[in-house]
């Protein structure tokens, strides 16, 4: 699969190149920041029309990851979609592959800022949730052993940005899952304030490349974890 493995707070996680988290243990995969309907949101309120695909390249990608790693669960881990009128909007093709892609196996929508409302395309829908020893839930506290989205994270490297994951032994911050989200450096306060500097930068990609937020190349493996 070429990821990164790791452990958070004894839970055993892998950083796919793709921008999905797996915990092998509990046969769970979860993405975050999907913002399906963002070009059909961005019509509404401004009038500007983009390529109206990344509905499908999103969840396209999502399907050969779930094709790929057969997952019990599913997670979603908050704006799924871009708004809650996106959802309404969705095409029914895409409301049939996204059933096809639930069943089978548990589905759970995680409430975000963007679609805090209840999704009325099957799964569950929770404002957070804890697999194994972690949360997940949308946007960060200052809890221990808690997995997130919302940021974007992205990270330079040799003067190219990539989304990336960013943790420390603690805390996990997923980059956004889909094809339209724009992100935030992985130097800004708000990521930094979660993570400290100390924290390990996973590039996506062809491969996921683990890098430390500052100084060089570091092993693949955060040794440390303890809570």
């Amino acid at each position: 699969m070429n990821g990164h493995d790791f452990i958070i707070c004894g839970t055993r996680c892998m950083a796919l190149p793709t921008g999905a988290l797996y915990l092998p243990d509990q046969h769970t995969l979860c993405v975050s920041d999907l913002h399906l309907g963002k070009s059909d949101r961005i019509a509404r309120r401004s009038g500007v029309m983009l390529p109206p695909y990344e509905v499908q390249q999103t969840l396209e990608k999502l399907q050969s990851d779930i094709q790929n790693i057969n997952p019990q669960t599913v997670i979603c881990l908050g704006d799924s979609f871009d708004d809650l009128d996106a959802i309404r909007s969705l095409h029914d093709d895409m409301r049939l592959m996204l059933t096809r892609l639930q069943a089978g196996r548990t589905w759970i929508w995680i409430e975000g800022n963007h679609d805090p409302g209840p999704i009325d395309l099957g799964g569950t829908h929770l404002a957070q949730i804890k697999i194994g020893s972690l949360t997940f839930r949308h946007i960060a506290t200052p809890e221990k052993a808690e997995v997130s989205g919302h940021y974007h994270p992205k990270h330079r490297v040799t003067g190219r940005s990539r989304p990336a994951f960013i943790y420390n032994k603690e805390r996990l911050i997923l980059p956004a899952y889909g094809s339209y989200t724009g992100g935030l450096a992985s130097h800004a306060s708000a990521i930094r304030n979660i993570v400290g500097d100390k924290a390990i930068a996973v590039l996506t990609g062809k491969r996921a490349i683990a890098v430390p937020l500052t100084g060089t190349r570091q092993p693949a493996h955060l040794r440390d974890t303890s809570c």
